[in-house]
Order: C-alpha cells, then sequence, then structure tokens
C-alpha cells in the first residue's frame, strides 16, 4: 500500500481528530468526512499518524450515521470537521474521547455521563481571520490544512448575532488598508465586543472608521490590538466603548478585558457552573484556581469565602471590580499568581475544603501535584482537553483521592474538541 495507489476501504471508526478511519495490509487509513460503515474508492496520500492520509474520490455506499451537512462551507472551512454525522453517532464519539483518554492513565470504571452538547447557534466567542486577497478583504476561517481563509457568507456554530456582524466587519476591513488581522467577538449581555489584532498603527483615519462601524453595528466596545511575543502583555488600544460590554456569573455583572477567556457557549458555562455548585454544595471555605474574570467564583460566592485565583491581571482586575460592586457576596480574596511555577502549596492549602481548577490546555500539573498531597475535602476539575485532564487526575487519585463522576460537555459543536468536568474526593 503506497501513496497514490486507488484502494476500496470500509470505515470502521471515527478518530480523535474526526476523521474516519479504515484499515488495509494492517496500516490505517484517515479519511476526512467519513462515518463508521462508509464503504469508500480512495486515492492514498501522505504518511500520518503511523498510517497514511486518504482522499474520498468516491462514496460507494453510506454508513448508518450519516447525515446532511448544515453549512454550505462545510469541507472547505476549518471550523467544523463532523457535521455529517448524525446526532447519536456524535455525542457518543465525543464521550468515548474522555473514556479512551481516562483509560490510557488506568482508569475503567470511572461513571463517564452522556455528553451534554451545546444546539447549533449558541458559539458566542469566535476568531476570525482577516486577508486581503487583491481588492477584496476574505473574512472568515482558515481552510482545513491551510492558512487561505473561507469568506464566511453563514456559520451554523456561531450565534446569529455575531454572523450578522461579519458583513459590515468586512465592509469595514477594506478602507482599513490592512494585509491581514485576527477578528475576535464576544457577544455579550449588551452588543459585541470586537478586538481587531494586527501589526499596523490605529491612526486617526483607522479611528474614524472603526468607531463608524461600532455606530452602524451597535458594537458595545472596539479595541485595536498588536501582536507581541508569548509571555509578554498585549498591547491595547481602546478604540470606543459606546457601553461596557457585559457578561454574568450568577448575579454578578462583570465587563471582561479585550479578548478574555470566557466559556464558548453560555449553555456550557451554566452546566459546569451547576456541576461545580453541587459537586462543593456547603463547603464554606473554597479556592477557585485559574479563575478567570469569575465564572465560578461569584456563584459560588454567594454560600462561601473563596480565594480567586488567576494569573492573568486584567482577568482578576475585572473580577475584582464587579466585586465591589455586587450585593450578596461572602468575602472574596482575589489574587494575581501564575500557578503553573507557583502552585498553591500545602500550608496554603489546609484551609480549604473545596477547590476548583480550570487551567488552559496544558492542564495543572504542578497544582495536581500540590493538591495530591493535600487533604482538601472535594476538588472538582474542569478541563478542555481529555489527555491533561486524564493525567492530573492521575496524580490526584495516586495521591489519594476518588475520581467520582465525569460530565462530558460539548461546546465546540462539530468540531474534534470537547470539555469536561470531573468530580474528585478524598478517600
Amino acid at each position: 500500500m503506497r501513496s497514490g495507489d486507488i484502494v476500496e476501504l470500509e470505515v470502521a471508526s471515527i478518530g480523535a481528530r474526526g476523521d474516519g478511519i479504515a484499515e488495509r495490509d494492517g496500516a490505517r487509513v484517515f479519511l476526512p468526512f467519513t462515518v463508521p460503515g462508509d464503504r469508500v474508492r480512495v486515492r492514498l496520500g501522505a504518511t500520518r499518524g503511523g498510517g497514511l492520509a486518504g482522499d474520498v474520490n468516491e462514496l460507494l455506499s453510506e454508513g448508518p450515521g450519516r447525515r446532511m451537512p448544515d453549512c454550505r462551507h462545510f469541507g472547505t472551512c476549518g471550523g467544523c470537521a463532523l457535521q455529517h454525522v448524525d446526532a447519536a453517532v456524535y455525542g457518543e464519539w465525543k464521550r468515548d474521547l474522555i473514556v479512551t483518554a481516562l483509560h490510557h492513565r488506568g482508569f475503567r470504571d470511572v461513571p463517564v455521563e452522556p455528553c451534554i452538547v451545546s444546539p447549533p447557534g449558541a458559539r458566542r466567542r469566535v476568531t476570525l481571520s482577516a486577508v486581503r486577497v487583491k481588492a477584496d478583504m476574505l473574512l472568515g476561517f482558515h481552510e482545513r490544512g491551510s492558512t487561505h481563509v473561507v469568506d464566511l457568507a453563514e456559520c451554523p456554530v456561531t450565534s446569529p448575532a455575531l454572523v450578522a456582524a461579519i458583513a459590515p466587519i468586512r465592509s469595514a476591513l477594506g478602507p482599513l488598508g490592512l494585509g491581514k488581522a485576527d477578528i475576535a467577538l464576544l457577544e455579550t449581555e449588551t452588543g459585541i465586543d470586537m478586538v481587531l489584532e494586527t501589526k499596523g498603527v490605529a491612526n486617526l483615519r483607522r479611528r474614524e472608521i472603526l468607531a463608524d462601524l461600532a455606530a452602524q453595528a451597535d458594537f458595545a466596545r472596539v479595541t485595536w490590538s498588536r501582536p507581541t511575543p508569548p509571555g509578554v502583555p498585549r498591547e491595547r488600544d481602546l478604540i470606543v466603548m459606546r457601553r461596557p460590554p457585559v457578561l454574568r456569573f450568577g448575579d454578578v455583572a462583570v465587563t471582561p478585558p479585550p479578548d478574555a477567556f470566557v466559556q464558548a457557549t453560555a449553555d456550557a458555562e451554566h452546566v459546569m457552573q451547576s456541576f461545580v455548585a453541587e459537586a462543593l454544595k456547603g463547603e464554606k471555605q473554597v479556592a477557585d484556581l485559574f479563575a478567570g474574570c469569575g465564572t465560578f467564583t461569584f456563584p459560588l460566592a454567594t454560600g462561601a469565602k473563596v480565594a480567586s485565583v488567576d494569573g492573568d491581571a486584567d482577568l482578576i482586575h475585572a473580577a475584582q471590580e464587579a466585586a465591589n460592586h455586587a450585593k450578596g457576596l461572602k468575602a472574596v480574596d482575589f489574587q494575581t499568581r501564575d500557578l503553573f511555577r507557583r502552585p498553591l502549596m500545602g500550608d496554603e492549602l489546609k484551609s480549604f475544603s473545596g477547590v476548583v481548577f480550570d487551567p488552559p490546555r496544558q492542564g495543572a500539573k504542578a497544582q495536581a501535584e500540590m493538591l495530591a498531597a493535600s487533604h482538601v475535602p472535594v476538588i472538582v476539575g474542569v478541563s478542555c482537553d481529555p489527555g491533561t485532564f486524564a493525567r492530573d487526575a492521575r496524580i490526584l487519585v495516586d495521591g489519594g483521592y476518588r475520581l467520582v463522576r465525569v460530565q462530558p460537555i460539548d461546546q465546540f459543536l462539530w468540531s474534534p474538541h470537547i470539555e469536561l468536568v470531573g468530580e474528585f474526593r478524598r478517600e
């Protein structure tokens, strides 16, 4: 079996990146946009992941889990990999991503609940790419495996408000005279928060164009941002704030900093908040680690004293400002601290009866090691990466905790990504 050969294959499963997998001569062949049971004629391609990539020349017969995609861009746009998979097969596949990651770390009997899937049109946070091609500005997501940009006409994953903003943004980009830029959009209670990131300078003419865009499209805030090396704070320049953008965590209204990390859908956020609240019910001293601007801090602070800790000073400042104007909260101790380099240590953890941690994709190995040596009764882990969650869970369980339950949450519809929440209790 060599690159360039044309063969007939039957798809057996879906891999971790969303491609169908078939086998021939003991080697795996990765086939995008296929489902288990598909019979296909394939041209074999380059070596990939111990097997070969393949391009489907002809769908000979369909597997039982196939459906019609929702979007005209599907198959070209790199934003979605699985619109062609029906809901039952898709939900089980997402759950299996977590089950498989846990199995690799020796977890065989952990209750993993059915996956809760956010509906179409729920995505409230997206980052689009803009690039000039001759006289036109293209605005959308990158093509699959390419730096080319798909000029979006629709997006069934993204909220209608953000989709409606694409056309006026595209119209404004031309007069700005940029070669390329990234556009981060966040839908808030008070309107869209937009951050334009580019190497260019926000001169007077560009400020006027963006201010006109904000007024025309009724955006809450527009910010100009310049890219910086990793670890260096971004250079941001407020263009216009017609009103503060607001997100509400529990009953607390927060104005996040520009391009702040927040959960991708409000539906998923509410599921996570409910899981955390149930697991930590009755605990009076709680640490919220990698707290962002208060997703879990504020719902917990109605019944507990909370230490809210994050390495991003802007996020902590936004949460503290919100707390200053909130009512009905217990004491909240806001701390800016790099938990990768300076995790909470044993003596610091002694006062807490509950901890929730929600780290970035790389997980929280150093903090998990400190927690594993602690006597905190209840810990909740939130993660967007099953592999690093399973690694950190292994550390906690080897330290004497029991992984009680795991809830998969799909807020990354039709993509290979998955969120999860897990509850740990000290044995």
